[in-house]
C-alpha cells in the first residue's frame, strides 16, 4: 500500500450507520462478459427465446454478477480502501431477479463490531441490501470484513 488509506478504520464504524453506493446500471454487455468470464452459459442469461418462456418472460443478469458489482459499487464508497485486512464471511440470499437495464444500488448497514486478540485489528458485520430502480430487495446478506484499527 502506497500513500495515504483512504478507507475508514475498524474504530470509525459505527454500529447502525449506513452507508449508499451510487447506482450502477446492468447491461447485456455486462451480461455477456460475466457469462465469459465466469463460463457460465445458462440459457437464463444468453439465450432470449429460452428466457422469453421461462417465469421472467425475458433474459435476467447473473446473481454471481450482482454480487460482484456490489462489491464493486462497495468500493468505490471508499470505506474500505486500505483499511481492509480480509474479507471472512459473505452471505448472500437472492430475492429478486435483476433484469438488463435493471440500476442497482447497495445499502450497507453495520450491524456488528468485534474485537480481535490483536488491537491492531477488529471484525466489523455489514448487512447488504442490493435494491434496483423500484426501491426492490434484489440480494440481501452480510459481510464479515477484518479491518485496520488506529493505532
Amino acid at each position: 500500500m502506497s500513500g495515504q488509506a483512504r478507507g475508514r478504520t475498524w474504530d470509525e464504524f459505527q454500529v447502525g450507520e449506513l452507508h449508499t453506493t451510487a447506482g450502477r446500471t446492468v447491461t447485456e454487455s455486462d451480461v455477456v462478459a460475466f457469462a465469459g468470464l465466469s463460463g457460465d452459459f445458462n440459457p437464463l442469461h444468453t439465450d432470449a427465446e429460452f428466457a422469453r418462456r421461462s417465469p421472467f418472460g425475458e433474459r435476467i443478469a447473473h446473481g454471481a454478477l450482482i454480487l460482484a458489482m456490489t462489491t464493486g459499487l462497495a468500493n468505490q464508497l471508499g470505506i474500505f480502501e486500505g483499511t481492509t485486512i480480509a474479507l471472512l464471511q459473505m452471505t448472500t440470499k437472492y430475492t429478486g431477479a435483476v433484469r438488463f437495464g435493471d440500476t442497482v444500488r447497495a445499502e450497507l448497514k453495520v450491524a456488528e463490531k468485534k474485537e480481535t486478540k490483536k488491537d491492531d485489528r477488529g471484525v466489523a458485520t455489514f448487512d447488504v441490501t442490493v435494491k434496483n430502480q423500484k426501491d426492490e430487495a434484489v440480494l440481501e446478506g452480510q459481510w464479515v470484513l477484518l479491518l485496520r484499527r488506529k493505532r
